[in-house]
C-alpha cells in the first residue's frame, strides 16, 4: 500500500494553512494547461488573496465545492437531495470550520436563515480551497447590511449559437450606455463563455429595485443591440445574448472575480479593462497558470470602491419603457405583477386570470 502524502503548508497573509491530500488531482492536463493539483489550487488563491478579498471580503459567500477534483462528464448536484452530483454548493458554514473563519446571517426567499461564509482575510479562501471550494459565489451585499445590494450585476449570457465574441459586442453597447447614464461598468469574463458587468451602487436599494434596474437596463439594450433579449423562456431567446436580470435576487449570485470555474483547463472568471476585453479572442487564456502573472500589472478592478452610483436612471428606464414586469425563477413565490409561470407555447389564456393566477 502506497503511504498516504504528508499535509502540506501554505501561507496566506499572516496565517499558515493546513492542505490534505496536496498531490490530488484536481484539473486534468489539456493542450494549454498542465496536470493541477489541490496543493496548486490553494496556492492560487493565496497569490490572489488581495484581490480576491477586496471583491468578496465581508460578503455572505457560498462555496461551490468539487471535492474529488474536476473531469468532463462531471456535475453539479442540483439541490440537496440530489446525491448524484458530482460537486455542490455548500450555503452553510459546515461544521469543524477553524474558529477564525468568520461568518454573517442571511436570509432566504424562504425565510429560512443560514450563517455563511463571510471571507475576512486572504487565508478564508485557502480554507475553502482545502474544503474542495473552485468557485466562490458572494452575495451583492456587505456585513452588516446584508439586505441592501452595494452592486448592480449584468450577467451576458450567451444563447446557443452565439460566441464570445457576441458577448464582447454588446458588452461595449453596455459600457456606451452605462456611460451615458454617469455609470461606471467593470467587466470580467465569466470563465466560460459569457461576460458580467459590475456597478458599484450605493447601498440604499432592495433586491427587487435592483433587479428592476436590471430589467430596465436590459430592455434598453434590446432597442440598440437586435442580439440582445431579456426573454426568460429559453424558447424565445433565439440566436441572442441573454441579459440574466434573475442574477440580482435575493439568493442569486454569480461567480466572484479570480474564482476558478468548474471548466476543462483550470479558467478563471477574470477581472479586464474595456480595452482589454475588447481585444481578446479565447477566454480560456486566462487560468490558474496565466492569472499571477496578468495581475503583476495590477488589478483591473482596484478603484471599484471608490464611487458608489445611484440607480435612479436605470430606474427610471424600468419606469418608462414598456413591458411591465417578469417572471422571477421557479423556486421564488408568485412575486406581484409576474406573468404566468408556464412556457409561452404551453399557455392556454382561458386558465389563467389576469394578475397571472391559475383559475
Amino acid at each position: 500500500m502506497a503511504a498516504k502524502t504528508p499535509p502540506a503548508f501554505v501561507q496566506a497573509g499572516d496565517r499558515e494553512v493546513r492542505v490534505s491530500s496536496p498531490d490530488r488531482v484536481i484539473y486534468e492536463a489539456t493542450d494549454i494547461t498542465p496536470e493541477i493539483t489541490k496543493l496548486q489550487v490553494c496556492e492560487y488563491f493565496a497569490a490572489v488573496g488581495e484581490p480576491l478579498l477586496r471583491a468578496i471580503g465581508t460578503r455572505p459567500t457560498a462555496m461551490e465545492r468539487w471535492p474529488d477534483g474536476f473531469r468532463d462528464g462531471m456535475r453539479l448536484a442540483l439541490g440537496p437531495q440530489d446525491k448524484e452530483g458530482d460537486g455542490f454548493y455548500q450555503k452553510r458554514l459546515p461544521k469543524g470550520a477553524p474558529d477564525w473563519i468568520e461568518t454573517v446571517k442571511i436570509a432566504f426567499p424562504s425565510r429560512r436563515t443560514a450563517e455563511e461564509l463571510c471571507p475576512g482575510e486572504p487565508a478564508s479562501a485557502v480554507w475553502a480551497a482545502q474544503m474542495g471550494t473552485l468557485t466562490f459565489h458572494p452575495w451583492p451585499v456587505r456585513r452588516p447590511d446584508v439586505d441592501h445590494p452595494d452592486e448592480l450585476r449584468l450577467d451576458l449570457d450567451p444563447q446557443p449559437g452565439t460566441t464570445f465574441a457576441d458577448a464582447q459586442r454588446v458588452a461595449e453597447v453596455t459600457r456606451e450606455l452605462l456611460e451615458e447614464l454617469g455609470l461606471k461598468g467593470y467587466p470580467k469574463t465569466s470563465g466560460n463563455r459569457g461576460i458580467h458587468i459590475y456597478v458599484r451602487i450605493t447601498p440604499s436599494y432592495t433586491f427587487e429595485q435592483v433587479r428592476h434596474a436590471a430589467i430596465g437596463l436590459g430592455r434598453e439594450l434590446e432597442r440598440r443591440d437586435d442580439g440582445v433579449t431579456t426573454n426568460w423562456w429559453k424558447e424565445e431567446r433565439g440566436e441572442r445574448i441573454f441579459l440574466d436580470f434573475n442574477q440580482n435576487n435575493r439568493d442569486r449570485t454569480i461567480a466572484s472575480a479570480w474564482s476558478l470555474r468548474a471548466k476543462t483547463g483550470a479558467p478563471v472568471s477574470t477581472p479586464m479593462t474595456w480595452a482589454h476585453l475588447a481585444g481578446i479572442s479565447d477566454p480560456r487564456e486566462y487560468n490558474l497558470v496565466t492569472i499571477p502573472d496578468y495581475l503583476s500589472d495590477g488589478d483591473p478592478w482596484a478603484d471599484m470602491d471608490e464611487q458608489a452610483y445611484s440607480l435612479d436612471p436605470l430606474l427610471e428606464l424600468w419606469d418608462t419603457l414598456p413591458g411591465g414586469e417578469l417572471n422571477f425563477p421557479p423556486d421564488y413565490p408568485k412575486m406581484p405583477g409576474e406573468p404566468p409561470r408556464v412556457q409561452p407555447s404551453k399557455k392556454v389564456a382561458e386558465h389563467w386570470d389576469d394578475d397571472g393566477n391559475r383559475l
